[in-house]
């Protein structure tokens, strides 16, 4: 366990549900992120539909969402509250890249590059994953990904165009309103 880690880092999550009450879970899992006082909450994205990439055949489609925190756990501690929440929302790890009630994933924290056998940052797959780069453009359009602008990385990503809008309000219904392009 990482020690003498003091001050706020920030740092962006990525969270994505593809079982039971999906947006419900979102929501929840989010005030649970930063129930703790190490964690405060900077920013959190729309949510957006996404086809399943990777993993078994067949799954629903994911809500994602991004957030932004602050922190003064380290990147560990920040991981092991991030499997609690998970686990809160019944979790389980039994197929890679398989439905899930609630995945939350590491993205950034800080500039901060580790590469160990239980963590990665910045997260492996997250510069090629629509799903994560396209909810944070929404909310930090400036935002850098290992020296790349996520606006630029967004334009190769395969899973592109399967992401959508969400309305939370409808929960399925469709988008209404709105001059946004």
């Amino acid at each position: 366990m990482e020690t003498g880690h003091h001050g706020w880092v920030r740092s962006v999550l990525a969270l994505g549900s593809n079982l039971g009450a999906r947006a419900e879970t979102l929501a929840e899992a989010v005030a649970d992120l930063v129930d703790r006082p190490e964690v405060r909450l900077v920013d959190v994205s729309p949510v957006v539909q996404t086809k399943p990439v990777g993993g078994p055949e067949g799954q629903p489609d994911f809500l994602n969402m991004v957030m932004i925190v602050e922190t003064t756990l380290s990147p560990h501690e920040l991981l092991e509250h991030c499997h609690a929440v998970e686990a809160k929302h019944h979790r389980t790890r039994e197929v890679r890249w398989g439905p899930r009630t609630l995945d939350v994933d590491i993205i950034t924290y800080g500039d901060l590059q580790l590469d160990d056998p239980d963590l990665t940052i910045p997260h492996p797959r997250a510069a090629e994953r629509a799903f994560v780069l396209f909810p944070w453009l929404v909310i930090e359009p400036l935002a850098v990904l290992e020296g790349h602008p996520i606006v630029e990385l967004l334009e190769f990503c395969a899973d592109a165009d399967g992401v959508e809008g969400y309305d939370m309000l409808t929960d399925g219904g469709s988008q209404t309103g709105g001059g946004s392009q």
